[in-house]
């Protein structure tokens, strides 16, 4: 089983580009504010989206393995369009109602004996960060075919 895994190029192809993803979140973010915040290597938020780069990158690695023909590729394609657009979309207005009710928590209940948990608001990706993440899955997936699969 073991060895099945690890021969499996298309999903090392994906994870290798999620993983590129959650270690380039906080330089990025710290480019875009100025300082460090190493939760970023865990979060879901964050510029490159992981999620776009674990599904681009497993789906050129199915391309390559599997060809641009196969019906795999095709279920991957259609999965990919998925997560990507909840990433973007669904999770992305999840996070600005997170913000919303936040501010709206701190406002109408400043000192009163509720609690003041704030929801997350980094939930989904900014367009931009979806590209990013698209991009590095496309360019892990090929760097990874052309030395590796």
């Amino acid at each position: 089983m073991w060895n099945e895994l690890i021969s499996n190029h298309a999903l090392l192809t994906g994870l290798t580009a999620w993983l590129l993803a959650q270690i380039l979140k906080p330089p990025m973010e710290y480019l875009r504010r100025g300082k460090w915040n190493w939760g970023y290597l865990l979060s879901a938020g964050g510029m490159p989206s992981s999620h776009s780069a674990l599904m681009v990158g497993t789906t050129i690695g199915i391309a390559l393995h599997a060809g641009f023909d196969s019906p795999v590729f095709a279920i991957a394609v259609a999965i990919t369009m998925i997560v990507i657009y909840d990433a973007a979309g669904v999770r992305r207005e999840a996070g600005r109602h997170a913000e919303k009710i936040n501010i709206l928590i701190e406002e109408l209940l400043s000192g009163h004996p509720i609690s003041e948990e704030e929801l997350r608001e980094v939930l989904g990706h900014t367009p931009l960060e979806v590209m990013g993440g698209i991009f590095l899955g496309v360019v892990v997936g090929i760097f990874y075919w052309m030395f590796i699969g």
